[in-house]
């Protein structure tokens, strides 16, 4: 009589047991045993610049896991090792000591992740099975090409073809395996897991069950005015499912059917709250895709190499004012706060803080990537790379290097009444909503110190030093 196969799932970017590939696809043999992993790697995080707030979320994400899998009977266990090539390793050796037959994950698309896994497999190679499935993304990266089989450098015809793809292929979202009756009862892991340093994770409570509520009450409640809030920091206007979606706590499946049960047509109607939405998980999907298409964005190379001879100027003085929120520019100040004390930026602000740092200082976008890396419960390589190349004129499909936001004209708009910038800038608490988004004029005006500081730039002329920095780029080309 053979032995029960071994099957084991290691867990990455995806810590649910509901719309898992990876769990149901290894929990379908009934025989099997079912065990679980998740590698820790404290050096190459570091590395990697991940933020101490999304660390915490996935300690309590992971502390939930382990709970969840205990109800199934899985066992969950952590390997720890600094890097991922010894990752790599002690996975090998935990196949061979627990004599497992198959390995199932998911995939990740950044290089040093697929490096990873590349090592595992040959590490395993002829010893046992590995099946690997896409789960964070709706269509596997390379499937949505142009007629020449290249990946799309322009948003639009790729999301057009996506959509072509994505309708006429099933989306449903996987149920969570039964339970495994057969394999004895396990603890759920005790913490703490591994040391934090900051061990708040906010209002982002680390559950499957409060993800899926929130993204149930945001279809309900919010997503028919997505098109008018969007843009309005001071409203609860955006989903703020990233981080769920960042750590797998959520699968995109699960956005896209509650979307559907919510608003069946939404596809049809391109300007609905419900489509723009939807929108953003294409552009999700979009630089997932490019980072495949393009390794080189992984190693911090612009996409349009003509803008790498771009003389920065990446003064450290006016880095640390930006990084602090204290360029003297309100809204900028307020969303720099924001995430500083909360690991969130709303995305407007996401963009024009990018374009302030790039072009009104003339700072290397990568600075301010690795920063908000440093600091985002939500950071996404693929879309935290994209979203600076956008902002900086670098990447695919960014916006033209002559259009330079400006810090004051955008506060207006989509802060008119500084409600936004008053909660974040307490110091700014009695300038006049007139004044509020040039409160030095006030103070001026009255006679009257404000603890606030002078703008560190004068955009008008940081707007054309900007555009003569990358237009004698371009000349050198």
């Amino acid at each position: 009589m053979h032995p029960a196969p071994v099957h084991l799932v290691w867990f990455r970017n995806d810590l649910r047991v509901t719309d898992n590939k990876a769990l149901f696809y290894a929990s379908q043999d009934k025989q099997a045993q079912v065990h679980a992993i998740f590698t820790i790697t404290p050096e190459q995080w570091k590395s990697h610049d991940i933020a101490p707030i999304r660390l915490a979320l996935i300690h309590n994400a992971l502390l939930e896991l382990s709970l969840s899998l205990a109800k199934l009977n899985i066992p969950l266990t952590l390997l720890i090792s600094d890097t991922y090539s010894d990752a790599a390793t002690s996975i090998a050796q935990y196949c061979q000591q627990h004599q497992v037959t198959a390995l199932f994950f998911n995939h990740q698309y950044e290089l040093n992740e697929q490096r990873r896994d590349n090592q595992v497999a040959k590490l395993l190679e002829n010893k046992i099975s590995i099946y690997t499935y896409h789960d964070s993304v709706f269509i596997p990266p390379g499937n949505v090409v142009t007629q020449q089989g290249e990946m799309y450098k322009v948003f639009t015809p790729f999301r057009n073809a996506f959509l072509r793809l994505f309708l006429s292929q099933e989306n449903a979202s996987l149920p969570t395996p039964e339970i495994r009756t057969h394999q004895n009862a396990v603890s759920p892991l005790k913490t703490p897991l591994f040391s934090l340093e900051n061990t708040s994770s906010l209002s982002f409570i680390p559950t499957e069950e409060e993800a899926r509520k929130r993204l149930k009450q945001f279809c309900y409640e919010t997503v028919s005015y997505y098109a008018k809030w969007r843009d309005i920091p001071s409203v609860d206007g955006t989903s703020q499912l990233s981080p769920y979606l960042g750590v797998g706590l959520l699968s995109i499946r699960q956005c896209f059917n509650r979307l559907y049960q919510t608003e069946p047509d939404f596809v049809e109607n391109s300007h609905s709250g419900a489509f723009m939405w939807f929108n953003e998980l294409i552009w999700r999907e979009f630089y997932q895709h490019l980072i495949i298409a393009n390794p080189n964005l992984c190693k911090h190379i612009a996409f349009q190499i003509w803008t790498e001879k771009i003389n920065w100027h990446n003064d450290n003085d006016n880095f640390n004012a930006w990084a602090q929120g204290l360029t003297g520019f309100p809204i900028i100040d307020a969303a720099m706060r924001q995430l500083n004390q909360t690991g969130w930026m709303h995305n407007r602000l996401r963009m024009l803080t990018a374009s302030f740092l790039v072009k009104d200082l003339l700072i290397d976008w990568r600075w301010g990537e690795r920063y908000f890396m440093s600091q985002l419960i939500d950071g996404d390589f693929a879309a935290n790379n994209g979203g600076w190349q956008w902002a900086a004129s670098t990447g695919t499909d960014a916006v033209p290097y002559f259009r330079i936001f400006n810090p004051t004209t955008q506060g207006r708009k989509f802060d008119a009444d500084g409600e936004f910038i008053r909660h974040w800038l307490p110091e700014l608490a009695n300038v006049p909503k007139r004044y509020i988004h040039t409160p030095h004029e006030w103070a001026a005006k009255i006679d009257n110190h404000i603890d606030y500081p002078l703008p560190i730039v004068d955009h008008a002329k940081a707007r054309v030093r900007a555009i003569e920095a990358y237009e004698q780029a371009k000349n050198k080309t």
